[in-house]
């Protein structure tokens, strides 16, 4: 199983980027797929996640109104589309995948199976 997550870049503070990621190795609709991002010297937490089938997303409250994650099953990809960007947003964003994650606890980062490796985020102030 791979998930290779890129996008990641240096941005300026009210800029945009979009992260991808790419998983292969398993049956991608039946997978709910998550962005997790960790800042220096800071806990991993949970930005977003899809649902498989229904495609319902989830938010973390600080990414609300301005994150958009989203998925195309034709492509086995998921896309994090971050808009409005602030300092605080800086850090390495992973993907995760688990087939049997129950969502609403999604921002548990040992409930998921498969994690790739990150692409940086950087914004500046």
């Amino acid at each position: 199983v791979q998930l290779q997550a890129s996008g990641g870049g240096l941005v300026q503070s009210g800029g945009s980027l979009r992260l991808s990621c790419v998983v292969s190795g398993l049956d991608f609709d039946d997978y709910a797929i998550g962005w997790f991002r960790q800042a220096p010297g800071k806990e991993r937490e949970g930005a977003a996640c899809i649902n498989s089938g229904d495609s319902k997303a989830y938010y973390m409250d600080s990414v609300k109104g301005r994150f958009t994650i989203s998925r195309d099953n034709a492509k086995n990809t998921v896309y994090l589309q971050m808009n409005s960007l602030k300092y605080e947003d800086t850090g390495v964003y992973y993907c995760t995948a688990d087939s049997r994650i129950i969502l609403t606890q999604y921002a548990n980062a040992r409930s998921w199976d498969f994690w790739g490796q990150g692409t940086l985020v950087t914004v500046s102030s």
